[in-house]
């Protein structure tokens, strides 16, 4: 019994604080708390419809299909649609429960356009990554192969791995984040492929955003905390304490 207990004690420790934000927010608004995730779902359904039709693969494709050999300007405008693509040898439903639960819960917690720019900042660090991977060559410990270059570079999962690293940091949800980094690299020493790669690429961009801006948000909740004001007092959407 002790040691369910401790166990208990534990999961209250790593979860509790992101567990209380998530369930207050959903108890108070329900869906009407998450859009941005609602409609990133939805659009990646809808994407991953279209995409196996003839008629509109090539469209889906030219907007939003990222290659390494493509020029960088066009690879940079098709980055943001790239995101809700998804990747055609893998199965749409596990593209979508992870933008339905991590996406979900970095709105909650994070905000709408904090969400977006991580989820940006994750996926534009894979795609210039697998530039400069394959620009190294197979023969270094970051190389890629060059056939890699052809490889088409679509989906959330970059996304959802930062968004989830940079979750994590700010609730200091310490041996869940570490969980998520070790599975990446345990995927590249399996799999030795580009999206392992560019998932740590992801994860390498998102620390350095939470090394500048993680502490920040904690001493802005201090300093409301110490002020006596609610939690997410000053916003217009009740946000969550760590929102700014």
């Amino acid at each position: 019994m002790s040691f369910v207990r401790v166990l208990s004690g534990a999961a209250r420790r790593e979860w509790g604080p992101l567990f209380t934000t998530v369930r207050a927010r959903l108890t108070a608004s329900w869906l009407r708390a998450v859009p941005l995730t609602l409609a990133a779902v939805c659009l990646t359904a809808l994407l991953h419809a279209v995409q196996n039709q003839s008629w509109a693969a090539g469209t889906v494709r030219a907007l939003g299909a990222v290659r390494a050999e493509d020029p960088l300007w066009q690879a940079l405008l098709r980055t943001p649609l790239s995101l809700f693509v998804p990747a055609p040898d893998l199965p749409v439903w596990g593209a979508l429960v992870q933008i339905l639960v991590v996406f979900g819960t970095a709105e909650i917690c994070l905000g709408r356009w904090r969400t977006l720019l991580i989820a940006y900042v994750a996926t534009l660090a894979g795609t210039l990554y697998a530039r400069i991977g394959v620009a190294l060559g197979p023969g270094g410990l970051f190389g890629l192969p060059a056939p890699d270059a052809r490889i088409v570079d679509t989906g959330p999962s970059a996304a959802v791995v930062g968004l989830a690293v940079y979750v994590c940091c700010l609730y200091r949800a310490w041996f869940t984040g570490a969980l998520v980094i070790a599975a990446m690299v345990v995927e590249v020493i399996a799999k030795n492929n580009l999206a392992g790669k560019e998932h740590l690429a992801a994860i390498a961009a998102v620390l350095v955003l939470c090394a500048v801006t993680v502490g920040r948000n904690r001493r802005r909740y201090a300093r409301r905390r110490d002020q006596g004001l609610r939690p997410g007092a000053g916003t217009r959407s009740g946000a969550p304490p760590m929102r700014s």
